[in-house]
């Protein structure tokens, strides 16, 4: 820890040295931007007690990016995932994942999650370009005062207030994609229309809508997963009959089986489909949303707000999956005046007609022929093939074609009917449907004691006190496959969360403020959990302020987490709570040892010539029970210092920050399989046959504590008339692990991200511009569809726009010299984007 904090020193030593000889100036500009979500209190950003990144919507919109979502991936400490066109996910300060949990997302201050999942579907129930006023984001954790899953990091979306910005706003984005793909470039359009009207002084209205249509980028990775299933016979690459393609489907671990052909054991898998062959790629979303703002005094309001999404898109947990007329909704009720806040909204979550491409995969091999039947005309093709006197690799590709004879071929009629039909089967032992239906309620309040009922407390100590509340319901409708009720069949499950918090702070003489924070969150299947935060802020002059703070954060399980109990592929994946799992931990081997033991048993056989029965007892001491137990909270705990100041008459302005985190009780699953026996003496029989074990992916802890550490510095430099240039880099880095098991989440983070731009909002006569270059290294991937090393990529974002009165031209691209690339493994190859947008009234 010593280091750390030599190294805290070291960067910002000098700023602050410098900044105690500047004079007591009161010009601020920069830093004098108000921002509300580190405090839950409108505060100057300079005087934030944590790390908060703003962007307001005149920044936003003068970006690179093709929209205010996409520009957030240049922001200081952001990470930002792809996978898909309309599906981004945000992340920041590591262990990071295409179901990201650990981060929040809310729409002036409303969590937009999709309930089941605990997490937001992108921007699918956000604002569109033309309502956004600004975007804060903490990066870093937040449960202190937000609780749930804020332990990574939370954005706040705050949209246009319709008594402040009335009228008619249109958008047309007009792009193309997938430039140099097989197929040409494809079309993208998104139109927006924003409507809002002051009917008086006390009532206002504003409607927003946007349709998108777009085709998404290809998931072609080849790369095999098993390329050393054969290794003990020599099979490798093109040899390989356990071939398994990372975006290929029906060809995964449940898909193989060990066969004994001509007295060696081989691995072999069934087919599969490639992902294009699966889905449909063409992307459909329709958003609107509408607001009634009704005023009692100006700084006391009542709003009422409803969000509709519905999309087809494609989505990425442990699967893929093409989301069909899958529907999400909103309903919001905020009350805000100058000392309470209170929210209470409800999201409504249907799946739709969507469904898992794995799934899908499979099942289209099984409805053609059954495994057994499969195999077993795979065995008798493989022993015909090689008495005719042709290698065995040769023999295998026979044995795979003879077997595959009359398989149903995709772009046939045959082919798109069981598409049709499996999609409507929810059970993904013989269906790929996704059927869930949930809902979330939540409500919360918070007081500022001091704003009004204690006034004159606050004016002559200087003392500020917060108090608030919340409370949260998770709604599920058990679908028979992927939710059911333990306790009460039929019945919806519930799962609920409260807690509260209180907020002092201190200010002396505008140089020192001090505050804490201690938040009390229970569940009911946990006990009440304590989360801490303290923060100072010393502010050397108006212009420059260090900040430092420590804080605890804990995140329950997440519904999927807590609940889950689907069938896939043979393997049933199952929630953590003891309520889900009894019996399970207690009776199971570890999947890793299962491998180990089978792995070795074919060594045995194919390179010792022992029989099976003798090479099954000589390695049965590599099998290990299973030594994990039912899912508990992760917990955080977190330092951050940091810097903000501005310099050279207020041109450059420099914002530094570093931070050190220990994780405990990672949240993740396991694989384990029970063998179908009570003999113990049977069991490394049944452990050796992949057909004779029930097996089960489980949610639980890893016991590895993770400690990581990271630093950012962004820099504006404000030069000539009007330009700007910028520049962001953010280092990460996982420092240690007490241990090993290779349960936690993968850090999954590059150690660097650049962003460098350049641009000026109005060089002449309304013309401006805006150049973006963005450097991220290369990083190691772990996640349970594919692990690997994900290689370092650049891009350059690039727009040119016009203003004229009420109208508005951009023109631009993302990623311009279209070089593809992938922000993880087991997602989409990402190219070029060019676009034309045509604005109006905004």
């Amino acid at each position: 820890m010593v280091k750390i904090l030599r190294i805290v020193y070291l960067i910002m030593g000098p700023f602050v040295c410098w900044a105690q000889n500047q004079p007591d100036t009161t010009k601020v500009v920069l830093l004098h931007d108000v921002v509300l979500t580190a405090s839950r209190l409108e505060e100057d950003l300079g005087r934030s007690p944590v790390s908060v990144e703003k962007l307001s919507s005149r920044v936003l919109y003068h970006s690179a990016a093709p929209s205010f979502f996409d520009a957030l991936e240049n922001v200081k400490g952001v990470q930002m995932l792809v996978p898909s066109v309309g599906f981004k996910v945000i992340n920041t300060r590591g262990f990071g994942n295409t179901t990201n949990v650990r981060f929040v997302q809310m729409v002036d201050g409303m969590d937009n999650q999709a309930p089941h999942l605990g997490t937001p579907i992108a921007n699918m129930l956000g604002p569109s370009d033309l309502d956004i006023q600004r975007v804060e984001i903490i990066p870093g954790t937040a449960s202190a005062l937000y609780g749930m899953n804020a332990i990574n990091g939370m954005a706040n979306f705050l949209t246009r207030d319709p008594f402040t910005t009335e009228g008619i706003s249109l958008q047309q984005k007009t792009g193309v994609n997938r430039i140099h793909t097989e197929g040409g470039g494809k079309i993208f359009s998104e139109t927006s229309l924003r409507w809002a009207r002051k009917i008086n002084e006390h009532l206002a209205f504003k409607i927003n809508g946007s349709y998108v249509t777009a085709t998404d980028w290809i998931a072609d990775d080849h790369t095999d997963l098993a390329g050393h299933a054969n290794a003990s016979t020599g099979l490798l690459g093109a040899d390989n009959p356990a071939f398994d393609p990372v975006n290929g489907y029906g060809n995964e671990s449940s898909n193989r089986r060990t066969l004994s052909l001509g007295g060696k054991n081989y691995v072999v898998a069934r087919t599969g489909y490639d992902e294009q062959e699966l889905v449909d790629y063409s992307i459909h979303n329709v958003k609107a949303d509408a607001a009634l703002h009704y005023a009692f005094t100006p700084n006391t309001r009542l709003i009422y707000t409803y969000r509709f999404a519905n999309l087809d898109n494609i989505y990425q947990r442990a699967n893929r999956f093409r989301l069909e007329d899958y529907r999400l909704q909103q309903h919001g009720l905020a009350f805000t005046s100058r000392s309470v806040q209170a929210l209470a909204y409800l999201n409504v979550e249907n799946t739709g007609e969507s469904y898992n491409a794995r799934s899908m995969g499979e099942n289209i091999d099984r409805t053609f022929k059954s495994d057994n039947a499969w195999y077993a005309d795979y065995t008798a093709a493989f022993q015909d093939a090689v008495a005719s006197g042709i290698s065995v690799a040769d023999a295998h590709r026979a044995a795979r074609g003879v077997s595959d004879a009359g398989r149903p071929q995709p772009g046939t009629a045959v082919f798109d009917n069981l598409i049709g039909t499996l999609g409507d089967i929810n059970n993904w032992d013989y269906g790929a449907a996704l059927r869930v239906k949930s809902r979330m309620l939540h409500v919360e309040g918070q007081l500022n004691v001091t704003e009004e009922l204690l006034d004159d407390l606050k004016a002559a100590t200087g003392v500020e006190v917060l108090v608030g509340f919340d409370h949260r319901t998770y709604i599920i409708l058990p679908d028979g496959n992927y939710f059911i009720n333990p306790e009460e069949d039929g019945r919806n499950v519930l799962y609920r969360k409260t807690g509260g918090f209180l907020q002092v702070s201190k200010s002396f003489r505008d140089k020192l403020k001090l505050g804490a924070t201690l938040r009390a969150d229970k569940n009911e299947y946990y006990a009440l959990k304590w989360n801490p935060r303290f923060t100072a802020v010393y502010s050397v002059s108006p212009l420059h302020h260090v900040r430092f703070s420590f804080q605890n954060g804990f995140r329950f399980p997440s519904v999927f987490e807590a609940f889950s109990n689907v069938n896939s592929g043979g393997v049933k994946r199952v929630g953590g709570l003891p309520v889900m799992s009894s019996g399970i931990f207690e009776r199971a081997y570890n999947r890793t040892s299962i491998d180990a033991f089978q792995a070795a048993v074919l060594r045995d056989i194919n390179q010792n010539g022992i029989s099976r029965a003798d090479a099954i007892v000589n390695n049965q001491a590599l099998l290990k029970k299973n030594d994990y137990t039912y899912v508990e909270p992760e917990e955080i705990r977190s330092f951050e210092a940091g810097y903000r100041g501005a310099f050279f008459d207020e041109n450059l302005y420099v914002d530094v920050d570093f931070y050190y985190n220990r994780y405990n009780n990672f949240i993740a699953q396991v694989e384990m399989n029970i063998p179908r026996t009570s003999n113990a003496d049977s069991t490394s029989y049944y452990l050796a046959d992949r057909t004779l074990q029930e097996r089960y992916r489980m949610w639980t802890n890893s016991k590895t504590t993770a400690y990581n550490y990271g630093a950012g510095l962004g820099l504006k430099y404000l030069f000539g008339k009007r330009f700007s240039l910028n520049g962001n880099l953010t280092y990460a880095r996982l420092q240690r692990r007490s241990g090993n098991d290779g349960l936690e989440d993968g850090f999954n983070t590059p150690a660097w991200i650049v962003n460098l731009s350049v641009g000026n909002s109005d060089v002449y006569r309304g013309f401006g511009f805006m150049v973006t270059y963005r450097w991220q290294d290369h990083y190691y991937w772990q996640s349970f569809l594919v692990n690997g090393n994900v290689p370092a990529y650049q891009t350059v974002d690039a727009q040119v726009s016009k203003k004229l009165k009420q109208l508005s031209v951009k023109v631009g691209g993302s990623n311009v010299f279209n070089h593809y690339y992938h922000s993880f493994l087991g997602g989409p190859r990402v190219g070029g984007f060019y676009y034309v947008t045509l604005g109006y009234g905004f």
